[in-house]
C-alpha cells in the first residue's frame, strides 16, 4: 500500500494560509463598517473658477456659458503665411551621374531635394538658383529650377566738374574775401 502524500508540514502551511485569508477578510469588513460613507459623494471633486480642486460644488449663480469652439486644447492654428511661388537658393550638392542634389533656400535655410527631371537649366554646386517647391513622397522637392539672373542695376556715372589749376594769387584772394564776408556777418 502506498503512503499518504499529505505530510505534517503541508497541513501546517495550508492552515496558515487559511488563517491569513480569514484575517484579511475580517479587516476588510471592519474598514467597511467603520468608514464614514464611502459612497460616490465622497469621491467627487470639483474645480473652482480659479482652477483649484475643491470638495464643495460650484455656486450656480456664478455659472457662465462657454462655447466648445472657443476652447483651445492644443497649439492654436497658424494663419497661412503667404510663401512666394519662386524661391531663391544655393545648390549645396549636385551629382550629375546620379541626377539628384540639394538646394538650400537663402531666406529660411531649408534644404530641398532636386531631381534632374525638375531642372530647366544645367546646374552645378554653389550656383544661385530660383525654384518652386512641391510636396513629394519623402518631403518637399524643388522643381522648375533655373539659374538666378540678377536684374542689372543702372550704372550711375559721375561727371567731374571742370577744374582750373589753383593759382596762388586767386586762392589767397578768395580766402581773404571769404574771411571778410564772414566777419561782416
Amino acid at each position: 500500500m502506498a503512503k499518504s502524500q499529505v505530510t505534517f508540514n503541508k497541513r501546517e502551511k495550508e492552515k496558515k494560509r487559511f488563517s491569513k485569508r480569514l484575517e484579511k477578510q475580517k479587516k476588510k469588513e471592519n474598514r467597511k463598517a467603520n468608514s464614514p460613507g464611502g459612497g460616490l459623494d465622497n469621491m467627487i471633486a470639483f474645480v473652482d473658477e480659479y482652477g483649484k480642486i475643491t470638495d464643495t460644488p460650484p455656486d450656480p449663480t456664478k455659472k457662465s456659458k462657454i462655447k466648445a469652439e472657443n476652447i483651445e486644447v492644443s497649439i492654436p492654428k497658424r494663419e497661412k503665411e503667404e510663401v512666394p511661388a519662386l524661391r531663391k537658393g544655393r545648390v549645396e550638392f549636385f551629382n550629375d551621374s546620379k541626377g539628384f542634389g540639394f538646394i538650400k533656400e537663402l531666406n529660411s535655410m531649408d534644404k530641398f531635394f532636386v531631381h534632374v527631371n525638375g531642372l530647366l537649366e544645367d546646374i552645378v554646386e554653389n550656383n544661385i538658383v530660383e525654384f518652386e517647391v512641391e510636396r513629394g513622397p519623402k518631403g518637399m522637392n524643388a522643381f522648375n529650377v533655373r539659374k538666378w539672373k540678377e536684374t542689372p542695376k543702372p550704372k550711375i556715372v559721375v561727371v567731374p566738374e571742370a577744374k582750373t589749376e589753383p593759382n596762388a594769387e586767386t586762392t589767397g584772394k578768395e580766402i581773404t574775401d571769404n574771411a571778410k564776408e564772414d566777419l561782416k556777418k
